[in-house]
């Protein structure tokens, strides 16, 4: 069996860290929904922020994207990604309200 080093170590803390992280916000969702604990016209706007927050835990703690100079190359693709989703998302919207329109 073979021993963990100090790098192995303070990885898989990193890794625990982050499955905590995702772990508490995945229930804070799961709670402020079910629970009732906030007023039914904040529920959608903290949902929203609880979801981005989620997405930036998942992208440092798992993915191991950050922001910084070194690793530019991953937030170029990132961005692209992004691009691509808002395109394909628009523009099934835009086609859908043009056929609403021509269907009345």
């Amino acid at each position: 069996m073979k021993h963990s080093g100090p790098e192995e170590r303070r990885e898989r803390g990193f890794y625990t860290l982050g499955l905590g992280l995702s772990v508490v916000l995945t229930v804070a969702s799961f709670a402020s929904v079910m629970t009732g604990i906030l007023p039914s016209a904040w529920v959608i706007p903290a949902l929203v922020v609880l979801a981005l927050a989620q997405i930036v835990v998942q992208l440092r703690y798992f993915l191991h994207i950050d922001f910084t100079h070194q690793k530019r190359e991953d937030l170029q693709l990132l961005l692209f990604t992004v691009l691509l989703l808002a395109i394909m998302a628009f523009g099934t919207l835009w086609v859908m309200a043009d056929l609403g329109d021509r269907m009345m």
